[in-house]
């Protein structure tokens, strides 16, 4: 699992066992910068690209952590969204589902234990 945090809010994800989440999970501790993109998601980069080789695609909603692999960005679902070939799912919420929209700036991703 691992906790995505700013200021103002935290998120606890349980990764999945794909190689993608594998190796975010590698790149822990991260301090990255979150972005609002489209109505519905917040994106960030991480330090190296992820492989999605094994990754099942991303499906459902509000919770979702995803992988968006032709721009190579982490994708924060905090409403519903439309999954495509691209879009690859890495975990799901446990807690904070209600915060997701309000990280900003520089968020701080580590190993929750």
């Amino acid at each position: 699992m691992i906790r995505i945090s700013s200021e103002d809010a935290y998120i606890i994800y349980e990764l999945n066992d794909s190689t993608a989440a594998r190796q975010l999970y590698d790149q822990l501790p991260l301090l990255v910068e979150v972005d609002d993109f489209s109505t519905n998601e917040k994106i960030f980069y991480p330090m190296e690209e992820l492989d999605p080789e094994d990754t099942p695609l991303a499906a459902g909603g509000i919770g979702v952590l995803a992988y968006y692999a032709p721009w190579g960005d982490v994708v924060l679902f905090y409403d519903s969204f439309s999954g495509n070939d691209s879009l690859f799912q890495l975990g799901t919420i446990v807690e904070g589902e209600e915060d997701i929209y309000r990280l900003s700036g520089t968020i701080e991703l580590k190993v929750y234990e």
